[in-house]
């Protein structure tokens, strides 16, 4: 149709045709250059200036205290037969419950519980929920900041040597922290924190590690806690005490697990310099990948993670202006 209007357009006037032609292509040139202030997505359009008009998405955070920290101590020597040291971090008085062979699907319906039908801020609340899906509990009592090593064991009348193959029905452990006083649970916004822990026994002898933990926030959801990846230069590299041999004896117990290598979190290693630059502070987390690796004035021009290459579809920043500014009155 196009061709036909344009052949009768020629042949009613030449003139006429040629001022329509150059009219096109100008319009479409003034198109393809922006000059008209249309955002159009060309080839030919100069790839910086496509960064800067880009906007990479600013989550808005909400500050909040988790008054709950629990880590393993010696993980090598942690199993079933021989137990776990368990080291606690908390800001108030709080309470150490820990369940042995707790069953995996009863669980996450006692999270969904906490969601939807009432809070998990008691161990009470959680035996409830789990309807006493466990084989073993034990309970310990944490005065604030005091850091303490809890030594937790199964009972040898248990006679339990393993949990099955994978995948299981059971977790080795789940350690639930809560706060022991009433009138605690109204000033934080975390009122207990659930870790799932893994440790080794005769059928899966992949390395004690804390799989995941649950905040549970009085609002009634549950949030994963999740890892951040800092940037770090090569010779801020922890040395590895681990062997090839234990290296190779864990990948391979991950994949039969269905596990890849990059499900487990990695060591966290820091650095305060920006990538990009090398000369900011490093303050932006970018998602989904959660490298935390550019500065405030580096941020804008990335719509891909320089680490990772990964699409950036959100960011937050680590400490805001006031902060950074607080902490440069200080050093002063």
């Amino acid at each position: 149709m196009a061709a036909v209007f344009l052949v009768t357009l020629y042949e009613y006037s030449p003139l006429f045709y040629i001022a329509v032609v150059f009219t096109c292509f100008i319009v479409t040139t003034g198109l393809v250059l922006g000059w008209f202030g249309w955002d159009v997505p060309v080839i030919l359009r100069n790839s910086e200036e496509t960064q800067f008009k880009t906007r990479v998405f600013k989550k808005q955070m909400r500050q909040v205290k988790n008054p709950f920290g629990l880590e393993i101590a010696n993980p090598s020597s942690a199993s079933i037969s021989t137990g776990i040291t368990l080291t606690t971090d908390c800001l108030e008085d709080s309470l150490l419950t820990c369940y042995w062979g707790c069953s995996v699907q009863k669980l996450y319906e006692a999270l969904q519980k906490h969601v939807y039908c009432f809070r998990i801020s008691t161990p009470q609340a959680l035996e409830d929920a789990l309807y006493s899906e466990y084989l073993h509990r034990e309970q310990y009592f944490i005065k604030k900041d005091s850091k303490e090593e809890i030594y937790c064991q199964l009972p040898k009348d248990t006679n339990i040597e393993d949990f099955g193959t994978v995948p299981r029905s059971r977790y080795p452990l789940v350690a639930l922290l809560t706060l022991a006083d009433e009138d605690d649970r109204e000033i934080y916004d975390i009122i207990s924190m659930v870790s799932v822990i893994h440790i080794p026994d005769k059928t899966y002898k992949l390395s004690c590690r804390i799989l995941c933990q649950y905040l549970l926030p009085t609002q009634g959801q549950f949030h994963d806690l999740k890892q951040l990846y800092m940037s770090a230069n090569n010779n801020a590299t922890p040395p590895s005490n681990s062997s090839p041999d234990g290296e190779s004896t864990d990948r391979s117990l991950l994949e039969k697990a269905g596990l890849s290598e990059s499900d487990v979190e990695p060591p966290e290693e820091s650095s305060k310099d920006c990538v990009v630059c090398q000369n900011g502070t490093v303050n932006w987390v970018l998602l989904p990948c959660r490298h935390t690796c550019l500065c405030d004035g580096c941020v804008r021009y990335f719509q891909r993670c320089p680490m990772c290459r990964q699409f950036v579809q959100e960011s937050f920043a680590l400490r805001s202006q006031k902060e950074q500014d607080k902490d440069k009155l200080k050093t002063l």
